[in-house]
């Protein structure tokens, strides 16, 4: 299963803000962060979506709290899910230039809840 599940920023990582850490069920890991631009513009604390390493869009707090709430009544398939996320190692990225971008998640806390 791939979800988009919400976690919250806990700080840029660089001073383009391309890479930020994100905590999400207990794990922290890099995640890319460009898309969050206009509206989308975020600050540490605030709560986004996360795919596949990437942050989508900003939420609201009571949004993000609420999705988290309905994924956790999915049982296993969540715990399952931020069990991958903690496990994923890194992603590479190809650009058209042929240069290739490594994102390699931060685990500062590998505990599923």
């Amino acid at each position: 299963m791939c979800l988009a599940i919400p976690a919250r920023l806990v700080e840029y990582l660089d001073e383009d803000r391309m890479f930020g850490k994100v905590e999400l069920g207990g794990v922290q890991r890099r995640v890319n962060t460009l898309l969050l631009v206009g509206p989308d513009a975020c600050e540490p604390g605030d709560y986004v979506l996360v795919h596949v390493g990437f942050a989508l869009s900003r939420v609201s707090e009571e949004e993000a709290k609420d999705q988290l709430r309905i994924l956790g009544e999915m049982g296993s398939a969540y715990q399952e899910e931020l069990q991958a996320i903690g496990e994923s190692m890194s992603l590479d990225l190809s650009a058209p230039d042929g240069t290739v971008l490594t994102v390699t998640p931060e685990v500062a806390v590998h505990e599923v809840r």
